[in-house]
């Protein structure tokens, strides 16, 4: 049992990337368990046992981008595509706000229908009905000027996962005019404009190595989001990883008590993917650290056309309309879902 190695990282906040790469590598169920424990208690430390609600709003399944491992990718000529249009938008935040939501995450593929006047529009509009919720947007990578906008015209938060901190790596996952370069250049800018920024990758991607997965925890610590998103990766049927091995649930729990530790003060969702590949995932993310849940406020018409991998849960517990199971399922795992913003306890270091 690696209790040395663990303690190190509950007491420092840190450890060398060999000191990673085994604790990571030679993990026990025992050493989960400690670790989980540990990570738990350092974030009730900083934020008690609340948990965040985000009000998930998925805006568009169109998509000009074409990575290996998303649904949603242009070459995918059986997605089902499908926009929101200002309105529909607005009415989502009115029966979010209506249930206790505020903050809501606008994330879409990077579909050039949204201009940033547009943008702009719906998050004044937000603001305006709705003064003391945040807005989240994930947009994927835009223009410095295109993101200063948006942040000038109201958006609190941004949530753009790099994927892969390995430039080799995310090479394998995305097209060639996609870069690992201008993805860590994007997160960058957003920090420097002043957004609350979260960054994050998915746990066992093709090619994954442990290696990979240290530069990931490595950037992480050092870049210093407020947010952080990790996930299983989860095939998708019309995708070229469709016979892929997906990520499995206890390496992501794993992970997640990591982050907790490495960055105590981070917001660290308990993601959809965890409740996909688990009936009770969600709750064992709370259990190893986590303290977000993203419910999906999205009309329910085009839940299921938001396909980015196979079997995504998009009814019933995961709709925005049994926010109560959804309380009741966090209270058995010892969280309390709470209505609040939930800002990050990580400072803000805005350059611009």
């Amino acid at each position: 049992m690696q209790t040395e190695i663990i303690n190190k990282l509950y007491w420092t906040g840190d450890l060398t990337d060999e000191e990673l790469k085994q604790l990571i590598e030679n993990r026990t169920e025992e050493d989960f368990a400690l670790l989980s424990q540990k990570a738990r208690s350092r974030c009730d430390e900083e934020y008690g046992n609340k948990v965040y609600m985000r009000g998930l709003i998925e805006f568009s399944s169109y998509c000009k981008n074409d990575c290996l491992y998303c649904g949603l990718r242009r070459s995918n000529r059986n997605a089902e595509r499908y926009r929101l249009s200002k309105e529909d938008i607005l009415n989502c935040c009115e029966n979010g706000y209506r249930l206790g939501f505020r903050t809501f995450v606008l994330q879409g593929g990077e579909d050039a229908f949204y201009s940033d006047d547009l943008f702009c529009e719906i998050i004044e509009g937000i603001k305006k009905k709705f003064p003391d919720t945040a807005v989240t947007l994930s947009l994927g990578e835009r223009s410095r000027e295109s993101f200063k906008g948006l942040f000038d015209a109201g958006a609190d938060r941004y949530l753009l996962r790099h994927e892969t901190a390995d430039s080799e790596h995310y090479g394998r996952l995305h097209p060639k005019e996609l870069t690992l370069e201008h993805r860590m250049e994007c997160l960058k800018t957003l920090k420097e404009i002043g957004y609350q920024t979260g960054c994050g990758f998915m746990v066992g991607s093709p090619y994954q190595t442990v290696d990979c997965i240290v530069k990931d925890l490595r950037f992480i610590k050092e870049f210093q989001p407020q947010m952080v998103g990790i996930g299983p990766f989860i095939p998708h049927k019309d995708t070229p990883f469709k016979e892929e091995k997906a990520g499995t649930l206890e390496l992501t729990l794993f992970l997640l008590s990591v982050i907790r530790l490495l960055l105590p003060k981070v917001l660290l969702p308990a993601t959809t993917a965890l409740g996909t590949i688990d009936p009770t995932g969600r709750e064992k993310g709370i259990k190893a650290g986590a303290n977000v849940v993203m419910p999906n406020l999205s009309p329910v018409g085009v839940r299921k056309k938001y396909s980015l991998y196979d079997n995504k849960i998009c009814t019933g517990e995961e709709a925005a309309e049994c926010v109560e199971c959804l309380r009741r399922r966090m209270q058995s795992a010892g969280g309390e879902l709470v209505v609040d913003r939930g800002d990050s306890r990580i400072a803000v270091n805005k350059v611009l």
